[in-house]
């Protein structure tokens, strides 16, 4: 069993940001492993933080079979977290998604980094826009 490790007091508030809020946000740590999604998350992904707990985002993420709307004419497929702890920069994307109860479902994905100073990466956030 891995051993927990202390979590950023940036993150430990982002946590109760998003506990607090009816938009779906999760957080993930700077190792890139989810730390926390609130309530507004599982109705989309149907199954909850307490049921998941703390995982590796890229797999969490892949489990919902995420699949781009909108082709990016770049030719840069990666999602918004990827971008957000890769380049250190928001990002923004349409997807859609399969969740556990098998319903898909289309979501926009909002992510940016969290900085707790200039210099000190710390996480990322990421919100859910359901259309």
């Amino acid at each position: 069993m891995a051993v927990a490790r202390p979590k950023h007091l940036t993150l430990i508030l982002a946590r109760e940001f998003a506990t607090s809020l009816a938009t779906p946000m999760l957080v993930a740590d700077d190792l890139g492993i989810l730390v926390f999604y609130n309530e507004a998350v599982e109705e989309i992904v149907g199954r909850s933080f307490e049921e998941t707990g703390e995982t590796p985002l890229d797999d969490w993420m892949e489990s919902f079979d995420p699949r781009p709307i909108d082709p990016d004419p770049m030719g840069d497929e990666r999602r918004p977290t990827q971008v957000a702890f890769q380049d250190q920069r928001a990002s923004h994307r349409r997807f859609r998604v399969t969740s556990v109860d098998g319903v898909e479902r289309q979501v926009a994905l909002t992510a940016f980094p969290l900085f707790a100073h200039a210099d000190e990466f710390v996480g990322v956030v990421a919100i859910f826009w359901r259309e």
